[in-house]
């Protein structure tokens, strides 16, 4: 592999468990939404989750792009500004609106086999918040809590919603329920791994919610917002499988949770404590939420 490949690697943000995370966010409204394994396997099916794959990666790299100062003044990235300048900014963000516009043709085909728009107009939704996230005069990465909301509408909910309707147009209300709960956890996630950022991101003017409002702030509201998680999807998962199949839905998402309560203990948690204390069981989780629907199946 050249210098050239690993840097756009990099760029995507493709080390593990990553990918993993792309994957599960990608499928989870299509694991909902199917009655049998079989239908994860239709064109449209996977027309949409293809897309929905490309776009998170798609995003990382605009992202690179338009933090390179701020990641260079990090040292837990200063490695991705190093490849970010090796690909150069205005390459990254050529690949940015090639991988955008790879992922809305694929939606748009998947919708015309499906006969239902709705794919098509979600991934547009999508694109263009990944796009205010980042670039200016909007730039929602440095709004407060807009910065988390976008993260896990575009990342959780809307992908939820790309993927299921391409399957089903009616979802139910507690599939809406397991929808609410995966996309807050997205949330959660987003605004903890700002605490680390805090020192760079501020020398870089972006003004996140741990900026803002403090490290210990910003991950006592990661936690109160994430403490949500068990109750949105133990309601959604009692409400459509039973108690049989929520139990362990809360008792998975409650240990997820349990790590992140750790963190309260320390101001400013690095990224090595919160990689310690949350990475493990948030990709068991992640994983767990995209098997079940699938394992309720039989």
């Amino acid at each position: 592999m050249t210098s050239g490949s690993r840097d756009l690697l990099r760029l995507h943000r493709v080390e593990y468990p990553i990918p993993v995370h792309y994957l599960c966010y990608a499928s989870w409204g299509a694991c909902y939404a199917v009655g049998g394994l079989r239908q994860l396997l239709t064109a449209p099916v996977l027309l949409a989750v293809a897309a929905n794959l490309v776009l998170p990666a798609a995003m990382s790299v605009l992202n690179a792009a338009v933090d390179v100062r701020g990641d260079a003044l990090n040292r837990g990235k200063a490695d991705l500004a190093e490849a970010t300048l090796r690909v150069g900014v205005r390459s990254a963000t050529i690949v940015t609106a090639v991988e955008m516009g790879l992922a809305q043709m694929l939606a748009i085909v998947a919708s015309l086999v499906a006969r239902d728009a709705t794919t098509a107009v979600v991934v547009a939704v999508i694109i263009v918040l990944h796009v205010l996230y980042n670039a200016e005069p909007v730039r929602l990465k440095r709004r407060g809590f807009a910065n988390p909301l976008t993260l896990g509408v575009s990342l959780g909910l809307l992908p939820c919603l790309a993927t299921f309707t391409v399957v089903r147009p009616d979802i139910a209300p507690a599939t809406w329920l397991i929808f609410a709960g995966l996309s807050t956890s997205i949330t959660g996630r987003a605004l903890w791994w700002m605490v680390p950022d805090r020192e760079a991101d501020a020398a870089a003017g972006t003004v996140t919610v741990a900026v803002r409002h403090g490290a210990a702030r910003a991950v006592t509201v990661s936690c109160f917002i994430a403490a949500t998680v068990p109750v949105l999807l133990g309601w959604g998962l009692w409400w459509r499988y039973g108690p049989a199949v929520a139990l362990p839905g809360i008792v998975v998402s409650g240990a997820f949770l349990a790590g992140q309560l750790s963190l309260l203990r320390r101001d400013r948690p690095s990224y090595a404590r919160i990689r310690k204390a949350t990475m493990a069981p948030m990709t068991i989780a992640t994983v767990f939420f995209t098997v079940l629907p699938l394992v309720a199946l039989s």
